[in-house]
């Protein structure tokens, strides 16, 4: 494993010799930019698995993406061989279907401390709910990013990360009805605490979320990449390009469900990658990641 070739993988051509901000947040877009938010092994045939260099060999060398605990765990290892002071952090995601918070942590991400502040760093949320900053870890305070407004709200050490949604432009209005163009104002992303983690920690979940005939990753398959003014995503046959804030506060989101035979294309044009074995779009689930 070589932090050059992690940087080449990202497209990281910046300087790395300072610990600030700036260095963290050229690094952490640059991963979401290069690095895809995706499930598609599951839909491949294949197992998702957590060591390190699994990890690494799949997405550095093998030019794939992968969720939360391969993208955030990669993450950390990159920005603790830059020293970083890094911890592990689980949290529970907000499943809008439900209206409730999972049950169980489900999802991997990044404390960084830097000059006594402490920021959260996620590189594996993935669609429109990817920070592009890393964020301060203070309650009630707005974070205007180009994505949108980030905050967190904190609740007797529970912490709470929100979005403010814009309005959604949708010019092919056959695809509206299916498409999230809602009422709702602002979105509940995660809660989690502030407990150091160990990548142990996620392994039985890990499992659990490619595996049983309930959980979105199994019902879905996903595959979503940040883009300089936007994001994209491959969401069963349904593919999603969204360019953030293209006028009067508003997203302009372009739909078109994809034919079998245009996939592979389009993984490869859109995402950068090329899978090895034989991919089965699935999505059989209502829940909307937008």
């Amino acid at each position: 494993m070589d932090i050059k070739e992690y940087f080449a993988r990202i497209s990281y051509r910046g300087s790395y010799d300072k610990l600030d901000l700036e260095t963290l947040t050229a690094i952490l877009q640059h991963h979401i930019q290069a690095i895809p938010f995706e499930n598609l092994s599951i839909h491949c045939g294949e197992r998702i698995e957590l060591d390190l260099a699994s990890t690494y060999d799949k997405i550095v060398r093998k030019n794939r993406g992968g969720w939360c605990m391969e993208n955030n765990h990669l993450l950390s290892w990159a920005l603790k061989t830059l020293g970083y002071n890094v911890t592990l952090l689980g949290s529970n995601v907000y499943v809008s279907e439900h209206d409730e918070y999972a049950k169980d942590i489900d999802h991997l991400l990044l404390k960084v401390v830097l000059h006594d502040k402490s920021y959260i760093v996620d590189g594996g949320f993935g669609m429109v709910y990817q920070m592009w900053q890393p964020m301060e870890l203070i309650s009630g305070k707005d974070q205007p990013q180009i994505p949108g407004v980030f905050r967190f709200l904190e609740e007797n050490g529970t912490w709470y990360l929100e979005k403010v949604k814009r309005k959604q432009c949708v010019p092919n209005q056959s695809y509206s009805a299916s498409h999230n163009v809602d009422k709702e104002v602002c979105r509940r992303v995660y809660l989690f605490t502030l407990q150091p983690r160990d990548i142990e920690e996620f392994r039985a979940r890990n499992l659990h979320l490619q595996t049983a005939p309930d959980s979105l990753f199994v019902t879905k398959s996903m595959c979503s990449l940040q883009t300089a003014d936007g994001v994209r995503a491959l969401v069963g046959w349904k593919l999603t390009e969204i360019k953030y804030n293209y006028k009067d506060n508003m997203d302009l989101v372009e739909i078109r469900i994809l034919a079998d035979e245009e996939i592979e294309k389009i993984l490869k044009e859109k995402f950068n990658i090329t899978l090895d074995k034989k991919f089965v779009p699935t999505n059989t689930s209502r829940l909307s990641l937008f």
